[in-house]
């Protein structure tokens, strides 16, 4: 019997302290969420003030996100062979400089404006910082890193709605909570300037038919088109929030009722990164994916408010269990010096399948009833479960094409 391939195989977690870069960079990742949700939670009542339609606000976030993704794409072609966290300041320092200029806005097509380019700061710095912190770390420490990294991510998205609420209720103005933002975009910015970045792995310029630069293996192609599949049925958190409205949650307790889900998404994350390095990274992943399709089954049932509560709080648990699995899987399977390419692959992937996703289930929403919708999407995930299962399997006894060494 052969032993399981690299990609599969556990090794004892590490208990010594993260890297000081992985510490810089959740930091940079915490301010950062912070300036973000101190806005965008504001944004609907601002575009609507300017005179905007609610399409316009649809148009705003449609057009960002998928420039973002596109954007995610191209850099981590980029980032390959060079320097990562010249990419990543760009990225970081151009959403951090423009995001609070919303303040100055008077007409809504300066609301887009500011917000497409904020989110192609995004989209240049993803796929760099993630491949950075691959870089930084040892195989046995991904899942871990990218853990503390999410939580700190998700920490952001607790903070920042709490900051611009005690603002307004000093009786600070819109405006001055977005010139605010300014601040803890600048600390970012000095968390991130700490970073030290290791040496670029070189990639090999082809010289010549027999010479060719890296490529990504077919585990790695496969493990992205079952990531595709999930993606599908993963719409967006905001008809969680309609359907929690629809059964009975007041509308003044829905910014309550989200800071509480990404508390649990703080503590998740943090602890499911720990655990995808003491476990075979695909199964915690199977076992997050239905999570999520338990959870948006009870969604599709749920009667009383309480129960939405209860059943944010498991989905937050989701987040957790996925999203540092996810990542470091990506770096169990991708060639060191293809990881810029591999983490561009899969932001887009995630970023862009949000498009139809959202349309297939705003259709069956409207078309059907949101128990069709949220059904469907429990569906998908458990053929996504199956379909990851499957590949786990077929890769025991297989040499991992790619693995790092």
């Amino acid at each position: 019997m052969q032993p399981a391939p690299p990609a599969l195989r556990r090794e004892p977690p590490q208990t010594s302290k993260l890297p000081g870069a992985i510490i810089a960079l959740g930091f940079t990742s915490l301010f950062t969420d912070i300036g973000t949700e101190m806005i965008f939670p504001l944004l609907p009542a601002f575009v609507a003030s300017l005179g905007a339609a609610p399409a316009f606000l649809g148009l705003v976030e449609g057009l960002a996100d998928a420039t973002s993704s596109l954007l995610k794409l191209a850099s981590g072609y980029v980032a390959e062979g060079r320097s990562k966290k010249r990419l990543v300041l760009v990225g970081y320092g151009l959403a951090s400089s423009v995001r609070p200029l919303v303040a100055l806005a008077v007409a809504p097509w300066h609301v887009l404006a500011v917000r497409v380019t904020d989110r192609v700061g995004k989209g240049i710095r993803t796929a760099p910082r993630d491949a950075l912190i691959a870089d930084s770390i040892p195989k046995e420490q991904a899942g871990r890193a990218f853990g503390f990294h999410a939580a700190m991510d998700h920490a952001g998205a607790v903070l920042g709605p709490l900051l611009a609420t005690a603002l307004l209720a000093l009786g600070w103005q819109v405006r001055s909570v977005f010139w605010f933002a300014f601040v803890p975009g600048l600390l970012a910015m000095l968390a991130l300037l700490t970073v030290r970045e290791p040496k670029p792995v070189a990639v090999a310029t082809p010289t010549s038919s027999s010479e060719k630069a890296p490529t990504l293996p077919g585990s790695l192609r496969r493990y992205f088109g079952i990531l595709a599949l999930f993606s599908l049925g993963n719409s967006s958190d905001a008809f969680l929030l309609l359907r929690a409205k629809d059964v009975g949650v007041k509308v003044v307790s829905i910014p309550l009722l989200w800071a509480v889900f990404n508390g649990v998404k703080v503590l998740s994350a943090r602890y499911g990164g720990v655990w995808s390095d003491r476990m075979q990274r695909s199964k915690l992943i199977v076992i997050g994916w239905a999570v999520y399709a338990v959870t948006y089954l009870a969604f599709g049932v749920a009667r009383q408010p309480w129960q939405m509560w209860a059943l944010f709080c498991v989905y937050g648990v989701y987040y957790g269990l996925t999203e540092p699995a996810e990542k470091a899987m990506v770096r169990d399977l991708a060639p060191a010096a293809a990881r810029g390419r591999a983490y561009g692959l899969y932001n887009f992937i995630v970023g862009v399948s949000a498009i139809p996703a959202g349309l297939l289930t705003g259709w069956l929403w409207q078309t059907w009833s949101p128990r069709v919708a949220l059904v469907s999407g429990a569906l998908i995930a458990l053929a996504a479960s199956a379909a990851l299962l499957l590949l786990q399997q077929g890769q025991r006894g297989a040499p991992a094409a790619g693995a790092p060494a």
